[in-house]
């Protein structure tokens, strides 16, 4: 397995040419990289110690407008600077781009230094500090599920998002042939990310025309988002060097299943498996018990962290995989939370709720919340719910709507109380402003259902 670069060996490979250009690089609110394109010389003699971006960049949408209501940064605090730190143990090549390597930084405020709250990455680091305080080690696993399509991201754009094609005309869940005509994209996508580092272990078909999966080995929970959000990005990059578009909108189509983000939670004690008990029922410790009861407990509280938009909501329906009910089950795909491997020490928690639009490192900080707050609650784990879930009637239902989940993130004592106040604000109001563009569109089907007959 390639390791991330040194400095040190970036230095060597700047000197010998080999290197040109450093992506310096920070996650947004949606899980983007955002950042700058240094010279590589310049960053190993100065940008490695840090670089700046407008503060606007963490209170802003998919659009890159500055809505109101933030108390971080408005245009009457004159949208200053935040520091940008490189995290050079994240140093790593980016073997798909030539001459090209990355960093990954961390946020901080202009004048203290002191780490920005809501920067995504340090909600995350939080919450690690968190379990590392009761001594447990997060570890965590994401699937990234997409569309790919016949066209490019520009043609696409240019036809109006209209007459999408996939790039495969029939379902493909694990299909070898069908497949085997899109490894002039998924290859590459495997072999440049693992060179870059990223521990992947492999890519199918998923139950949809044009979908795909890619799975990355578990890490610790920071670099299980660091490898999500430069998978994410080298996906689309990749895609679109070959002519092709990727898609992580959870629902393009409404006669089509959605794409999520499964993600696979445990806790290490050491370099003991923490939610493993073979003396208890399937294996599942006291302590992951707890965990999980705590994740079912503010389930609501945190839907928001994994289901950020309006079309986030449209992939929760029966029948599509997709989970209805926060409910927990043993290897059981039709509910919220799927306990896998059990019985033996790879026992874990899925959380099967997310989409494909989620930021990963939000979604880990939210879901370790909960869970550490049902270990300090001592929360009891009831009984999994077994069969078809989508139809447990009083099984609770996962929030439906955007809206719904805002008013829940909104109350969440909870979150006040692990992620803090501003941070939690801070978030509602990137929800209420989602909910907000929305609401201010005149949709196609209000037009084609009410034009003649309203």
């Amino acid at each position: 397995m390639p390791t991330p670069m040194t400095f040190d060996s970036l230095k060597a490979d700047v000197a010998a040419g080999i290197i040109d250009t450093v992506l310096v690089c920070f996650t947004d609110m949606q899980g983007r990289l955002m950042g700058k394109r240094f010279h590589a010389a310049n960053f190993a003699e100065h940008g490695y110690q840090e670089t700046h971006c407008c503060n606007y960049l963490l209170a802003t949408d998919q659009e890159m407008a500055t809505p109101d209501g933030y108390a971080a940064t408005s245009w009457a605090q004159g949208y200053g600077d935040y520091v940008m730190r490189p995290d050079l143990t994240t140093l790593r090549p980016v073997p798909w781009l030539a001459g090209t390597a990355m960093v990954l930084c961390d946020v901080l405020d202009h004048h203290t230094h002191a780490p920005v709250p809501h920067d995504p990455r340090a909600v995350l680091k939080a919450q690690i500090a968190r379990a590392e305080a009761k001594g447990l080690t997060p570890m965590m696993a994401s699937e990234l599920e997409f569309f790919l399509f016949e066209k490019s991201y520009d043609d696409i754009r240019k036809g109006g998002f209209r007459d999408l094609q996939p790039i495969s005309g029939y379902n493909q869940d694990y299909h070898i042939l069908q497949t085997t005509k899109e490894e002039a994209i998924m290859r590459p996508i495997r072999n440049h990310l693992y060179a870059a580092g990223i521990p992947v272990e492999n890519t199918k078909g998923e139950a949809e025309t044009g979908q795909e999966e890619l799975n990355i080995r578990y890490a610790d929970a920071l670099a299980c988002a660091d490898h999500h959000t430069i998978a994410k990005h080298a996906i689309k990059e990749i895609a679109w060097m070959h002519g092709h578009a990727a898609t992580f909108l959870p629902k393009w189509r409404a006669d089509k299943v959605g794409s999520s983000s499964h993600l696979h939670q445990s806790l290490w004690q050491g370099g003991d498996a923490a939610f493993h008990d073979p003396s208890r029922d399937y294996g599942i410790s006291e302590l992951m018990g707890q965990f999980l009861a705590g994740q079912l407990k503010y389930a609501a509280d945190l839907t928001f962290f994994l289901a950020p938009y309006v079309n986030s909501y449209k992939r929760f329906m029966k029948g599509t995989f997709a989970p209805t009910k926060a409910v927990w089950s043993v290897d059981n795909r039709t509910a919220g939370f799927r306990v896998c491997g059990d019985g033996t020490p790879a026992v874990r928690v899925e959380c099967r709720i997310g989409g494909s639009d989620l930021n990963p490192y939000l979604a880990q900080a939210a879901l370790l919340a909960a869970g550490l707050a049902g270990i300090e609650e001592n929360l009891p784990l009831q009984p999994p719910t077994q069969g078809d879930i989508y139809d447990a009637a009083t099984a609770p239902e996962i929030p439906r709507t955007l809206r719904a989940a805002t008013e829940t993130l909104r109350g969440s004592a909870m979150l006040r109380a692990a992620l803090g106040d501003d941070v939690v604000d801070h978030y509602t109001r990137c929800a209420e402003w989602e909910q907000e563009a929305f609401d201010a569109v005149v949709t196609d089907w209000e037009i084609a259902r009410g034009f003649e007959r309203a």
